[in-house]
């Protein structure tokens, strides 16, 4: 009687539950379930951009988000003009989770399938593909290892493997620093290996880099540090996809998406690095989060975090040095760096003065654990208050073409932060330029 009991009342449920949604969700839940069911080993995505199917849209990565009572967020990005039902599909798969014992055989199949929740970000600079959260939870399976997302029930599907299963209290590395993308065969070789010894010296363990095309002095220096363990290379060829965009504004540069979805790959590395570093870095390969009244970056965030214990977001000021104005003593024109592509960052010491005016763009020191959402230069979503960094306790040097290119040398301030390391500084790139195959 009790068992008849429970039945009826599950059954009620599940009515209510059917009811409650829009007709066409009901159908297309209908013929998700009749349809055949995943593979005990499902079909995974052979790059890191993955269509949904019956859509313009696509998925990349996907995450438990612990803070959010273990909801999947599944990182996607979305046209906004073409938004329509999506669903998510949620399977156990016991040979991903490596258990394989008898319970675990009757898990091999085991699907749930729910309406997706999709949110698209606030910040797009006008662009029709958006960056975006697309939702899953079914509390039929908590214990999912891969999702799809669809629009359409007959679609073959192409699973994500769900990371970020478990909260983790300690972490791999204590600095990371993402790197949104590689784009237009770059090749600032020299800049890029000053930067990267630059980041060690100051406490980097770890950084992360979104390739979509490099040039052939900067892919010999991506093997190197990658085989020396400080490089994650994410390969991101969105220009397979979409149409991307050069520039960051669509009434200018036009395009499908912003600057060749710098957007997507800064909040996948938020996630990617949820429970693996302390901190990250959100910046541009040719900027430096340089601390200016300590030592490292660690002695920084020890004093931060003790001045303001609630913060996880710490936006930092970015300073440009022109590339056109040099150093005239010439102590670090060297010539065996001539030959190597790029821009010798040693060589520009002048920075140009705040434009009271103009909106000085800053970019994000953080907590992943304190973040939902990301823009480029602030957050969209966090959890906890941000914090101003001072410019003299910490700046960015952005070496690059000057936004104030009619002032003259005198008019500038004279910053040689990055001469104080200049004994560990110049061996260590040297090393690693001769070692990569570039000298």
């Amino acid at each position: 009687m009790m068992q008849k009991k429970l039945a009826l009342v599950v059954g009620i449920g599940a009515l209510t539950f059917l009811l409650m949604l829009r007709w066409e969700h009901v159908m297309t839940l209908v013929n998700l379930m009749s349809s055949k069911r995943p593979s005990a080993e499902p079909e995974l995505p052979k790059g890191t951009i993955t269509p949904i199917p019956g859509s313009r849209h696509l998925m990349v990565s996907a995450f438990k988000d612990h803070r959010l009572g273990g909801a999947i967020r599944v990182i996607s990005i979305i046209c906004k003009q073409e938004l329509q039902p999506l669903y998510c599909v949620l399977c156990a798969n016991a040979k991903a989770d490596a258990k394989a014992d008898a319970k675990a055989d009757e898990a091999l199949n085991q699907c749930a399938f729910s309406p997706a929740k999709v949110a698209v970000h606030s910040e797009s600079f006008g662009f029709p593909f958006v960056t975006s959260d697309v939702f899953c939870m079914s509390p039929a399976l908590q214990q999912a290892t891969h999702v799809s997302i669809t629009a359409n029930p007959n679609a073959n599907l192409t699973f994500v493997s769900i990371q970020n299963q478990e909260v983790k209290e300690s972490f791999k590395y204590n600095f990371t620093v993402c790197i949104s993308n590689l784009f237009g065969e770059y090749n600032n070789a020299l800049q890029f290996v000053q930067t990267m010894e630059v980041y060690k010296l100051i406490g980097v363990q770890r950084v992360v880099i979104y390739n979509t095309s490099c040039g052939p002095d900067v892919e010999k220096i991506l093997n190197y540090y990658r085989k020396e363990g400080m490089l994650e290379v994410v390969p991101w060829p969105i220009d397979k996809f979409l149409t991307p965009s050069t520039g960051w504004k669509y009434d200018l540069h036009h395009g499908d998406m912003h600057y060749y979805g710098q957007l997507t790959t800064l909040n996948e590395c938020i996630y990617r690095y949820m429970y693996q570093s302390k901190y990250l870095l959100l910046n541009d390969i040719d900027e430096i989060i340089m601390p200016y009244k300590h030592a490292n970056l660690e002695k920084l965030m020890g004093t931060l975090q003790q001045q303001h214990p609630n913060v996880g977001v710490f936006s930092i000021e970015n300073h440009i040095f022109p590339k056109t104005q040099f150093d005239d003593s010439g102590r670090f024109r060297l010539p065996r760096w001539r030959s190597v592509p790029g821009v010798n960052i040693l060589e520009h010491v002048y920075r140009e003065p705040d434009r009271k005016h103009v909106f000085n763009p800053t970019k994000l020191l953080i907590s992943p654990r304190s973040v939902e959402q990301t823009s480029v230069h602030s957050t969209l979503k966090q959890f906890g208050p941000v914090f101003n960094v001072p410019f003299d306790v910490c700046r960015i040097i952005h070496v690059r073409v000057p936004l104030q290119g009619q002032l003259s040398k005198d008019q500038l301030f004279v910053d040689k932060k990055l001469w104080e390391f200049e004994e560990l500084l110049i061996s260590s790139i040297d090393r690693a330029l001769n070692e990569s195959g570039v000298l």
